[in-house]
Formats: C-alpha cells, structure tokens, sequence
C-alpha cells in the first residue's frame, strides 16, 4: 500500500526515455513523447470523464515539486473542486492583474491627458510634466502604481523640501493627484501615500508659505523718478514697453500681448480680456495721459502695440534686458534696498509701496489697480465692483509721480 503513491524515483526518471506514461500513484505520472521530451501530467477522473493536467517539464520541476502540485491538487478535488478549473482561473486572474498593473509614468501620462481641457494653457501641462519627470520619475516612475508607500514617496520630496518647497509642495500635491486617480480607476487600493494632513506633516516639516516665498526685487518708490527719467532716455520698443508696464503697473505678459483693438484711446482706458488675465477676469486700467501720449507715438502697423523685430510677441527677457543694460550702467541705483538687480515685476511692488506709503487711497483701490483679489472671502463678497472712478485718480496721480518734471508729494484721494 506504501508503494502505491511514490513509485518512482529520481534515478528512474532520469533513465527513462522510451515513450509512453509511467505512473509515480495518486494521478502523478510522467510523461514521454515520441520526441524524448519528458513531463508531468496529474491524471484525475471527474463527473465520470478523464481529466489530464500539464504540471510542467521534467527539467524545470522536479519529483519532489512535481508530487507537491499533485497532493495539492488532490486536495482540490476532495474539496469538490476541478483542478484544472482552478488553474485556468489563477491565469484569468493574474492576466487581469497584468492587464491592472500600470507603472506612476503611466498614471501620470493619462491623470495629464485626463485634465489637459480644464487647464489654463499648454504650459501648465509642461509644467506637470517637467516637474515629475525631474524629481518623481527618478525615484518611481518605473514601478507599479500600487507598489508605491510613504516611504518612496518621502525619498522623492525629502531631496528638494527646505532647498525648493515651494516646488517640492507642488510636487507633492500632484503626486497625491496622480494617485488618487489611481485609486479612484482600480490601480490601487488603500490611503493615499502623499497625502498631506495627517500623515506627511508628521514626517515632513511644515514651511509656511510666508517663510519660502521669494519676493522680486524692487526699485524703491522714491527713485521711480530718476528711472523713468533714464528710461525715457532709451530707445526701443522694448524700453516703450518697460516704461508702459510701470505708469499701468500690470503684468509684463499682460503688456507684452497688448493689442491695439482693446484700448479705447477716446475714453482712456484699456480692456485686458479675461483669457490674457492670471486671475481669468476682465480687467479694465485707466490710463493716464501720460500713458495715452506714449500710446499716441507708437507705431500701428502690427496688432501688437509692443510688437518685436519680425512683428512677433516681445520675449520677457527683451524687457529684462532692457534694465539689466541699465543696471550695468549704474549699479549704484537700480537696485533694491538689499542690493539686487531689480526686475520687470517688482515695479508693481514699487506701485503698491508708492500708494501704501505716500497717498490715503483705501488699500482695496491700489488692490484693484494690480488686479488681485481680495484675500478676505467677506470683503470679496461687500467689494464687488473694481473701485474704477477711484483707479482713475490713482493712476493719474501714480503717472505724475513717476514724471521726472514733477516734484515728488504725497498724494491724498
């Protein structure tokens, strides 16, 4: 009765070459064909039928292996289940975890592809892209969505976080993106790794955004004078538009795109449509006379009033470059109060320090001039309208200030 199961020995199964089945007991027998190549079958009756199970070749599992598959499927059987059905049902299921399975690039290929549409523009996508690609794929981009935890998820911030943290923050928040995006299409399952409250903040430290914010540098209001006095002094439509962006202190990308059908020169005012705004809003400036007659001497021949060399938009750094020649020329006054270089941007600071320091115009209009929002939800909901007639005095007296023929006085609303 011992013999019945484990007749056959390693030996045996070496030596034996002549075609045919040769059984080991229990519906484990080996099998060799016409061709010498040898293999194990688990042989089982079923509802009265004759089944056959491939266990695999001889050189790949052995007796012993061989013997371990059939008492597992023995066990099947008592248990009053196929083996073969069983088997063909571990190939579906790990065929669909394959089908499953998808690498962070690729998850973070389709979260972009998803959301592309309800982006402000092409750039914000790059952004998404180059951020990840820099930082996130390193460390794993390559591996299964489902197989990334905290602790990968730390190692990729942890490099960046004191040095860069306003990127690593943004890194973060898209890497929680991506995979709650996984999560939510079945790729993985679980709490969020890169979540923050609750769970990175115990890990990570908590840099507030005041402490890693960078401000631009900025002339000191009380030298836009002698600036403007410089600047005129310069030719060029890039110097023009330098000088436009200070007496309206908006955006250099909003005055770079600037084109001739949004202003009307008649009742001094320059409509900014909302797709050309940061905020998506439509912005009104009020010009000043000053800014009307700078206007008035530029040339109409493009749809860009700001046109570059071939007719194309100015490049941000033809503007930048325009103060660095400046700079080169007087270290000694173009620069902020810590010493550095100022820039294109920080002539809004210079306006808002301007309006802060020496006029009495409620902080809402000089808010409303640079188009930003109100930080406060209440005081959003009572201000509503764009204190305009307001900007309109503001400007002007912003416009006179910044004349180098006029004397610098306070200014009262």
């Amino acid at each position: 009765m011992a013999r019945q199961i484990g007749k056959l020995s390693a030996l045996q199964v070496t030596k034996l070459n002549k075609p045919g089945l040769y059984g080991d007991g229990g519906g484990l027998t080996l099998q060799i064909t016409k061709t010498g190549a040898k293999s194990w079958l688990f042989r089982f009756m079923r509802d009265g039928k004759a089944f056959g199970m491939g266990l695999g070749a001889t050189h790949t599992v052995s007796l012993q292996e061989a013997r371990q598959k059939a008492l597992e499927a023995r066990k099947l059987l008592v248990e009053g289940i196929n083996p073969l059905a069983a088997k063909k049902q571990l190939k579906i299921t790990a065929a669909l975890e394959s089908a499953k399975m998808m690498t962070f690039n690729q998850c973070a290929d389709a979260y972009i592809a998803a959301h592309i549409a309800s982006w402000k523009n092409a750039k914000h996508a790059s952004q998404w892209s180059n951020t990840l690609a820099t930082y996130a794929s390193p460390v794993f981009g390559q591996l299964p969505i489902a197989d990334i935890d905290t602790a990968l998820v730390v190692k990729c911030l942890s490099t960046i976080w004191q040095s860069k943290n306003e990127t690593a923050s943004r890194l973060r928040g898209r890497i929680e993106s991506i995979l709650g995006w996984a999560i939510t299409s079945g790729y993985r399952t679980g709490e969020n790794p890169a979540r923050w409250k609750g769970h990175l903040d115990n890990l990570l430290a908590n840099i507030s955004k005041a402490s890693r914010s960078k401000h631009h540098p900025s002339l000191p209001w009380q030298h836009i004078g002698k600036f403007m006095l410089a600047i005129k002094a310069r030719e060029g439509v890039s110097a023009r538009a330098v000088e436009f962006t200070i007496l309206t202190a908006c955006r250099s990308g909003e005055v770079r795109g600037a084109k001739w059908s949004e202003f009307d020169l008649d009742d001094k005012v320059w409509t900014i449509p909302a797709e050309r705004m940061k905020a998506h809003r439509e912005h009104q400036v009020p010009l000043s006379d000053a800014t009307v007659k700078l206007l008035e001497s530029m040339p109409h021949d493009n749809a860009l009033v700001f046109a570059g060399t071939k007719g194309q938009i100015l490049s941000d750094m033809s503007m930048t470059a325009v103060i660095r020649r400046m700079s080169d020329d007087d270290q000694s006054i173009w620069v902020d109060s810590d010493g550095n270089r100022i820039t294109v941007h920080g002539f809004r600071s210079t306006f808002r320090m301007w309006a802060a320091e020496t006029t009495t115009y409620p902080r809402e209009v000089a808010e409303h001039a640079l188009a930003h929002q109100l930080p406060d939800a209440v005081e959003r909901a009572y201000q509503r309208g764009t204190q305009f007639s307001k900007r309109v005095a503001l400007m002007s007296d912003w416009s006179n200030y910044c004349s180098p023929a006029q004397p610098n006085k306070t200014t009262h609303a």
